[in-house]
Formats: structure tokens, C-alpha cells, sequence
């Protein structure tokens, strides 16, 4: 994991995703998983891009399941961006860098 990805857990989610100043980039992922495996130096380039701007991080599913179920996550990997302690924007399997810079960017403005 890149220094400026933050590991979320059930016990931080609040403080740390639902209680930012800045928007947040969720990746909820396992070790055992294929493409999130694919995705991941993605979402190291993106916590780069966007440090001090945008908080990006991981929930491991196999080891926090309240929050995975809270949000409904039925396929992994799935990626959710959260403005305000709100969902606002989602993303399932593996998807290209610009289309998270897109999304990451509309809500920055």
C-alpha cells in the first residue's frame, strides 16, 4: 500500500471517512481478489495525485464486515467516493484511472 493510503477499518470509518473535511475515495477490497489486485497500484497513483486534497484508502472485507454490509457491498472490488459523509459516486470492478480522476475532480470543485 502507497504512504498516502489510509487502512480503513469498522473502527475508524466514522472519524476517518464520514467525518472528513475532504472528499474520500473508499476501496473495499480482500487479498484473495484478482482484480483488486489489478486495481491497485491505480489507487496508489490516485492517493498521489491527489494527496492533501483527497483522502484515499482501503477496507479489507475479510477482516471488517459491519462496514462492507452497511454499504451494501455485494461484489468486490467496489470503490465508493463519499462527499460530506455521503455517497456520491460508485464504482464496481476494475475501472480506468481517468474515470476516478473525473469523478474525484467534480466533487473537488
Amino acid at each position: 500500500m502507497a504512504e498516502n493510503v489510509v487502512e480503513f477499518t469498522d473502527g475508524n470509518f466514522q472519524s476517518e471517512v464520514l467525518e472528513s473535511d475532504v472528499p474520500v475515495l473508499v476501496d473495499f477490497w480482500a487479498p484473495w481478489c484478482g482484480p483488486c489486485k489489478m486495481i491497485a497500484p491505480t489507487i496508489d497513483e490516485l492517493a498521489n495525485d491527489y494527496a492533501g486534497r483527497v483522502k484515499i484508502g482501503k477496507v479489507n472485507t475479510d477482516e471488517n464486515q459491519a462496514t462492507p454490509t452497511n454499504y451494501q457491498i455485494q461484489g468486490i472490488p467496489t470503490i465508493l467516493l463519499f462527499k460530506g459523509g455521503e455517497v456520491v459516486d460508485k464504482f464496481v470492478g476494475v475501472a480506468n484511472k481517468a474515470k476516478f480522476s473525473a469523478a474525484l475532480d467534480t466533487h473537488l470543485s
